[in-house]
């Protein structure tokens, strides 16, 4: 039992070393970079979509490391707060992509760009 007490009063967790940290950014960095150059380059909507998922799971990492490095719990409740709006963004995003697919049968973003109302 006084095990249980010494490691609550001690400094657990240890804190991130900042190499373990440069790591985290460097694929939050990567995915990132790797989902922007997929949105710019893809035409099918379909697969921005999934790039603009794959950008916020990418700044999601970012703030759970840096969350972590500090040892304290903004960060992660920031990311609790992002994964809401990237499911509402999902839900709004794939009903308009078959929408839009049941009009044009096509998914190519082109098709779209010139939109008349």
């Amino acid at each position: 039992m006084t095990d249980l007490v010494t490691m609550a009063q001690s400094s657990w967790p240890e804190p991130m070393a900042p190499a373990t940290l440069a790591a985290y950014l460097l694929l939050s960095g990567a995915m990132f970079a790797i989902g922007l150059v997929g949105f710019l380059t893809r035409r099918n909507l379909i697969v921005m979509f999934l790039c603009t998922e794959l950008m916020f799971q990418a700044a999601g990492i970012a703030l759970v490391a840096f969350s972590r490095f500090h040892l304290n719990h903004t960060g992660q409740t920031f990311v609790i707060f992002v994964l809401t709006v990237a499911a509402a963004e999902a839900a709004l995003a794939l009903a308009l992509v078959v929408l839009l697919f049941r009009q044009k049968d096509s998914l190519s973003a082109s098709v779209w760009r010139e939109m008349k109302g």
